[in-house]
């Protein structure tokens, strides 16, 4: 179980200043829009938190595209938006950036190939509750999420989408327990992202004969021929004889991952 409160607390309240420019050759009136400055929740996820960038620029682009969908750009890249916002800034950002972190809005040509779509909060909502469930299977064979009401659901993606710490580990330190009958997750659910993409391995928090895995183990048991490797998440890097049922317990993000990006 996640003792550690005040951690977690920490974690949750991590945010990000954004400066949101609109792509100027997208500027369809004479004067150029302001840019539009918002501090944004690590944690979360883009289309939850930019209704009033769309709202702020939307009418400044060409009415037939006013109703397209928005999509962000940083450094050439179209933003992922099913990776949480916190995710994006440490994969493609890292610790190279002055603040405020610079992204460009776009309502035209959206990148088919290299983004999905989203229709609707409720296709996010899809995608974090599938995450969920994919982690609980990993820590508890499912039993965990599988348990839980309706409510309980809707008690995690809204405690997530209001940004309310107590709402949402309300819930969530069910999760975050370990089965009765032991006291560690059966696998560590956690993604490790290098390049453009991620990498996932069943990883055990423990040895066969009990010794505690961190950090360490885990980077060797998925990158075997490499050594010296170092991951940055939350924007930390956590030292690497960090155990990974602690790390999984309070640092994981609100998916119950561990999202963890390769420093290169």
């Amino acid at each position: 179980m996640a003792n550690d409160r005040e951690i977690l607390r920490e974690i949750w309240e991590g945010k990000l200043p954004i400066c949101f420019q609109l792509d100027e050759n997208e500027v369809y009136e004479l004067q150029q829009p302001d840019p539009f400055f918002l501090m944004v929740p690590r944690l979360s996820y883009f289309p939850l938190v930019t209704d009033k960038v769309r709202k702020h620029f939307s009418r400044y682009v060409d009415s037939d595209k006013q109703d397209q969908e928005m999509w962000l750009e940083y450094d050439g890249q179209p933003v992922k938006w099913h990776f949480p916002i916190g995710v994006v800034f440490d994969l493609y950002v890292g610790s190279d950036l002055q603040l405020p972190w610079n992204i460009t809005v776009h309502f035209d040509k959206f990148p088919e190939s290299q983004i999905f779509r989203f229709s609707s909060k409720e296709i996010i909502e899809a995608h974090f509750m599938a995450c969920i469930k994919e982690a609980d299977f990993l820590k508890h064979r499912g039993h965990v999420i599988s348990s839980m009401q309706k409510k309980d659901h809707n008690q995690l993606w809204l405690g997530l989408q209001n940004d309310k710490f107590d709402q949402f580990w309300a819930v969530n330190r069910k999760l975050m327990e370990a089965p009765s009958d032991q006291d560690h997750f059966k696998y560590i659910p956690f993604r490790l992202y290098i390049d453009d993409g991620y990498r996932q391995k069943l990883v055990k928090p423990v040895t066969e004969d009990g010794r505690r895995k961190t950090l360490q183990d885990l980077l060797s048991e998925v990158f075997p021929d490499k050594s010296n490797i170092k991951v940055r998440t939350h924007g930390l890097l956590p030292p690497l004889d960090t155990p990974l049922q602690w790390m999984s317990e309070h640092l994981s993000y609100p998916d119950n991952f561990l999202h963890l990006c390769v420093q290169t």
